[in-house]
This record gives C-alpha cells, sequence and structure tokens, in this order.
C-alpha cells in the first residue's frame, strides 16, 4: 500500500435544490489499499461516489485524482476540436451572408446550361464566393464558433469520460449490464477508451481493427476468468445468475486498467458462498496493484477487507478509521442501532 493518496476528496458538498445529499465531506484513499464507504440508507454514499466519478460536478469543494483535478488537458486533440469547429462556424457564417447569389450563380451557372455533374459545378462556385465574398463573416464565424467550442470544452471538463481516463472505474448499485450482449462483448465495452481502430477501420473491418478486436476479445477472456466467470464467455449476460452479474460488472470495470476502482454494493443479492469468493476477489484485485473503493451494507465484507473505514450519516462523515476503530466508535453504533432514550 502507497502512503501517498490517489484520491483526494476536499470538503465536498453535494445540493439539490434545498437539499443537502453531502456536506462538507473530505476523504483520502491511499494508493494499493481497500477503503470502505459506509452508513445507512440516505446516508449520501451513492451521491459520494458521483462527485468522484464525475456524474455529479459537487457544489463546493474539489476532487483530486492522483494529486491533480480531472480537467481535459490542452493536447493536440483539444487543440483540433476547437479549429475545426472554428472553421466550420466560418463556413456556415459566409454561406448563411452569400446564399442568394450561391443559389442564383447554381442555377444560371449550372442547371440553366446543363452542364457535367452540375451539382459538383455548384459546389466549386459556393466555394469560390465563400471566399471572395465571405471574409469578414468567415473570420466572425471563426471567432464566435471557436469560442464556443473552448466555453463547451471549459464546463465539460470533468465528464465521467475525463475521470475514467484519468484511471477510475465503477460499478453501480443497479447493475448496468448489456443484456442482449455476450459475456466477452460486455467486458470489451469496457475497453472502448483504449481501442484506436477509426470507423472506417471498424466499418470495414480492416485489417487493424479486425487485430484490435481480436485482442480485445482475448484480454476480455482472460478478465472473465479472473472474476471467476471463465466458462460462460459467450453466455448472454441476462442468463447469469444475479451474483455473476454482479461479477462481470467488475470485470468490464477493470477492462480499462484503472489505477482504482469503486464498487458500489457489490455484495448486494450473493449468498454467503458468493460473498466469501467476492471478498476473494478484491483481495485479487488489490493483489494486481489496483486501488479498491467500496460502499458496502455487508458488515462482514467490509470488516473483513477493508484496510481504513469512512462512515457517513445524513450526508455528513462521522468517522473515519481502521475497523477496529469504526467498529468501537459511539457515533458509528448510534447511526446504525440508534440512540436510546433515557427518562
Amino acid at each position: 500500500m502507497s502512503a501517498t493518496p490517489i484520491i483526494e476528496v476536499d470538503s465536498v458538498s453535494m445540493r439539490f435544490g434545498g437539499l443537502v445529499a453531502v456536506s462538507d465531506v473530505s476523504l483520502t484513499v491511499d494508493g494499493g489499499s481497500i477503503t470502505a464507504v459506509i452508513g445507512p440508507n440516505g446516508a449520501g454514499k451513492t451521491t459520494l461516489f458521483n462527485a468522484i466519478t464525475g456524474v455529479y460536478d459537487p457544489s463546493a469543494g474539489r476532487v483530486l485524482i492522483a494529486g491533480r483535478e480531472t480537467i481535459v488537458p490542452l493536447d493536440a486533440r483539444a487543440w483540433r476540436s476547437i479549429f475545426l469547429y472554428g472553421i466550420a462556424s466560418a463556413f456556415l457564417a459566409a454561406v448563411f451572408l452569400n446564399v442568394e447569389e450561391i443559389w442564383l450563380s447554381a442555377v444560371t451557372e449550372n442547371y440553366v446550361y446543363l452542364k457535367p455533374f452540375p451539382w459538383l459545378e455548384g459546389v466549386g462556385d459556393a466555394g469560390a464566393l465563400v471566399i471572395a465574398h465571405g471574409g469578414w463573416a468567415a473570420l466572425v464565424g471563426g471567432v464566435v464558433g471557436a469560442a464556443g467550442r473552448w466555453a463547451i470544452w471549459s464546463r465539460t471538463r470533468r465528464t465521467p469520460e475525463i475521470v475514467a481516463e484519468s484511471g477510475v472505474a465503477r460499478t453501480f448499485q443497479n447493475i448496468r449490464l448489456f443484456p442482449e450482449l455476450s459475456l466477452a462483448e460486455n467486458v470489451m465495452v469496457g475497453m472502448d477508451r483504449r481501442m484506436h481502430a477509426g470507423f472506417f477501420a471498424s466499418l470495414f473491418r480492416l485489417p487493424n481493427a479486425a487485430l484490435e478486436r481480436q485482442k480485445a476479445r482475448e484480454e476480455a477472456t482472460r478478465l472473465i476468468e479472473f472474476v471467476g466467470l471463465g466458462s460462460s464467455v459467450d453466455v448472454r449476460a441476462r442468463n447469469l445468475p444475479y451474483g455473476h452479474q454482479r461479477r462481470l460488472e467488475i470485470a468490464r470495470a477493470l477492462a480499462s486498467r484503472p489505477a482504482v476502482v469503486l464498487l458500489d454494493e457489490p455484495a448486494a443479492g450473493m449468498n454467503p458462498t458468493e460473498t466469501v469468493e467476492l471478498m476473494e476477489l478484491i483481495r485479487r484485485i488489490q493483489g494486481t496493484g489496483t486501488t479498491v473503493v467500496l460502499i458496502e451494507h455487508h458488515m462482514r465484507v467490509v470488516m473483513g477487507i477493508s484496510e481504513k473505514i469512512a462512515v457517513l450519516d445524513h450526508g455528513e462523515k462521522i468517522a473515519q478509521g481502521t475497523p477496529t476503530q469504526i467498529r468501537n466508535d459511539p457515533k458509528c453504533i448510534e447511526a446504525y442501532l440508534g440512540k436510546e432514550e433515557l427518562g
């Protein structure tokens, strides 16, 4: 276990109108550890997970992954997107301001005299007119378009996909598999961020796309075996027992090769045997160097595998410590069992 925090939740609050779901919660998760977040129903546990993974933007506070906020770097892809958006806006602005002249030119120069490929020559004339008469429109459109794309970038800089790129994956409280897809196909969905074959390569099954898909399937098979479902690779997800569907979700989360995986009630609906197997699986995940954070109501799981536990109640963190410390903490006992009325 590394002493360096991989996740830092710094004074995070989540408000939905007048409802405060999470109030000024701070939490650190050390790299390579198993950390549990527990609390009664409605304590704000899943809301906190949603704030960490980018589903919600915190109303206050911040979340750091590996020491930095999860924002989109202005890399070549971001600049290219801004540039192309500006060019497209410039062209549309110029066409809009010259639409009458472009239309008349297309009709008189092409359709009236029935030249070969009239539509193609019409497009050529339109481009020439845009260049000749749309200079200012193009300039204004380009600036406005690029500025708009910049604004979109800045407002969506902490989306779930950006958080995933930073090394965070998760499962959900309610299973969100693709029921009609096979186990292998469900896991391969989790590899999307790591696959590089483009649209046309995939559409026409070019060799690079076929090779990438083959490797993805091999890795999906390995992950399915890792979570204990090795004989069911081609079975449809909907045909699995509930406990096995939970395992499949974990395999899909691991497919992105995350540094930290967040498990939201992974033992829900499992029988005692499946629960013990789940605990062994989580330890194996930790053994690969992946940090695990879990929400769980099953105290046997929490106390059996967690190295650190944070307790929430009514959106506030009331305790944090080792399993022994939490087990003997009066506030935690009161939150779960209630306070005896005297008098």
